[in-house]
């Protein structure tokens, strides 16, 4: 469907706020920027900005963009003869390919990764963020196998796909920091995606493979 007047106005206005958002807190530093003076830059009110943002962190790392749901949501949708763990590489390949912006991968972003690791705040997000994307993971592996309360499996492979998902994030932010391009990182990263594929052991990776459909 055709995007309204309304939504784009909508969408056009919190894309203003975010951009605005990001050129200050780069500019000061995220803690030394209040939400009153981001409100005013991009010329709306604190009210309207908090409708668009229900906490500062959020203008850094919006929900739609940083959810809990991230990699649980990527094993519900994985192909039928697909594992979990296997789904997450596919994915992590697919976006380093593309040099997806969510990765950071792209030209100018590295002002904003040392912005983000100069913030207490939003550190704790991030490391608050992979665990609650572990939890959330180790419990749709439990459901989706059918795992007792007692089977520790759905968790320990849960915490394995989080500790390589978590790694790509880590190792751009270390190569960003390093001053490498973007599709240095992405290449150099790719490789690592397959290193990384070659230790886990075939059982984490055949893990909750999804049943292929019947004929």
């Amino acid at each position: 469907m055709a995007e309204g007047l309304r939504e784009r106005k909508k969408r056009q206005t919190r894309q203003r706020i975010s951009d605005v958002a990001l050129g200050l807190f780069v500019e000061r530093g995220f803690d030394r920027v209040t939400i009153a003076e981001v409100a005013a830059a991009a010329e709306v009110s604190v009210n309207t900005l908090y409708n668009y943002y229900e906490a500062k962190e959020d203008l850094v790392l919006p929900p739609d963009q940083a959810s809990p749901q991230r990699l649980a949501d990527l094993v519900r949708a994985r192909r039928p003869g697909e594992s979990a763990a296997r789904a997450v590489l596919a994915q992590l390949r697919d976006e380093l390919r593309r040099r997806d912006r969510t990765l950071g991968l792209t030209a100018g972003f590295g002002p904003v990764f040392h912005m983000m690791r100069a913030a207490p705040t939003l550190t704790a997000r991030l490391e608050d963020l992979g665990r609650q994307m572990t939890d959330a993971l180790a419990t749709v592996l439990a459901e989706e196998t059918g795992a007792g309360l007692d089977d520790p499996t759905p968790r320990l492979v849960a915490s394995q796909i989080g500790w390589f998902h978590s790694l790509v994030y880590a190792e751009i932010g270390q190569r960003i920091v390093a001053g490498e391009k973007p599709d240095t990182i992405a290449e150099a990263v790719l490789d690592l995606l397959d290193l990384v594929e070659g230790l886990l052991s075939e059982q984490a990776l055949a893990y909750a493979t999804r049943a292929t459909r019947k004929e």
